[in-house]
């Protein structure tokens, strides 16, 4: 296991991150953890080398933060790092973000956490946490000894990134990253503004939940295999990021010890700065052809917005593309059942056409919303 420098306590951890937000289920019940798999496999990540272990309020509906604490018995808690983060939706007034700590200490069973964040700041979130006096919060937590060091992880446009980087002395951040999400959110424009300003980043989504690992296209399976290494296409993205220096711990949602076994195995050989030509020009030539299988050439300059009723037309288009792109329906389905609000889906399309006289890619946006319905639903 290679391990990097994270936060202003310079510990170092493992360059794999220990994801709980997709554990082994029962039923296909999201909150029904398998709870001996699921503790065999964080024990067996650790025991491989794995020291950070990551986990939130909402996962699992809440189940995760207890399966953590009871993987950690029997003196695992003094092997790893300890990730929770603050539920910044719950958050109505200051004393809110004392009493979630403190259930998340108890459901965890410990006395302190390592790396605490606050979780999926947007601007609305980050707006909250202001006004209930956040930073106060923070003094609080650290003084008391709860928590060791402070971050946030990170959903929103760069510029709003660059705001919260600057508002405060953080420890550290967290921000969604993959070859194939460079100009996404914070991106590697925000990954380089935290790397100047000496702050840490851990990277969440290396794979785009899975997607750029399974259903590999068979054209872009070749270019992995021309490279000459047994490389998995997860390998692949893995070290892609592990290629930036800036990037301190990479997190996986690792629910198998397959997965476990192949994330160890790649972070053993990840380095900064050692990916070769030959090996940046495969990685850009497939981001290439994942984009070339988009369906709708949409840009999301949002010229047809705001719809009249509501509807998210380039969000729709985007999840739309990314079903075809990653060869992942179901998956995409889902996000879009759980992401996009029913007032901002398709089906809220009344076809006044405003759009359609907007758009400057001149889009069929009413056709086009109806293959949305078609494929994700209502």
């Amino acid at each position: 296991m290679k391990y990097r420098k994270l936060g202003n306590n310079n510990d170092l951890v493992s360059v794999i991150g220990y994801g709980t937000m997709r554990l082994p289920i029962l039923n296909n019940s999201p909150g029904n953890i398998d709870e001996p798999k699921a503790i065999e496999q964080i024990r067996y990540g650790i025991d491989r080398g794995i020291n950070y272990v990551d986990t939130a309020y909402p996962y699992h509906m809440g189940n995760s933060e207890l399966v953590v604490g009871k993987a950690l018995k029997d003196g695992y808690r003094e092997k790893v790092f300890l990730a929770d983060k603050m539920p910044t939706w719950l958050i109505k007034e200051p004393s809110d973000m004392d009493n979630y700590l403190d259930k998340q200490l108890e459901k965890l069973d410990t006395d302190y956490i390592d790396f605490y964040l606050i979780h999926t700041l947007d601007q609305k979130k980050w707006d909250n946490c202001l006004k209930n006096n956040l930073f106060e919060f923070i003094d609080r937590a650290k003084k008391s000894g709860k928590i060791k060091q402070i971050g946030f992880s990170f959903h929103d446009e760069v510029s709003l990134f660059k705001e919260i980087i600057d508002k405060y002395n953080w420890d550290f951040c967290q921000i969604q990253l993959n070859f194939m999400d460079e100009d996404f959110q914070a991106g590697l424009e925000g990954l380089k503004y935290a790397g100047d300003k000496n702050i840490d980043v851990i990277i969440m989504e290396p794979l785009r939940g899975g997607t750029l690992a399974n259903n590999i296209p068979e054209n872009i399976g070749n270019i992995w295999k021309s490279l000459g290494k047994d490389r998995s296409a997860a390998g692949w993205a893995l070290q892609y990021l592990w290629n930036y220096k800036e990037i301190s711990t990479v997190l996986s949602g690792m629910n198998s010890i397959d997965q476990i076994d192949d994330n160890v195995s790649e972070a053993s050989k990840s380095e900064s700065d050692s990916l070769s030509k030959k090996e940046h020009d495969a990685i850009n030539e497939v981001k290439k052809i994942y984009k070339n299988r988009a369906l709708i050439d949409c840009t999301k300059c949002n010229y047809c917005m705001p719809c009249p009723n509501g509807v998210d037309i380039p969000g729709c288009f985007e999840i739309y593309n990314n079903a075809n792109i990653y060869n992942n329906l179901d998956y995409y389905r889902n996000q879009y059942q759980i992401f996009m609000s029913e007032d901002e889906r398709a089906s809220n399309c009344i076809e006044c056409g405003l759009c359609e006289d907007a758009c400057p890619q001149n889009l069929e946006i009413i056709a086009l919303l109806k293959q949305v319905r078609i494929k994700l639903g209502d």
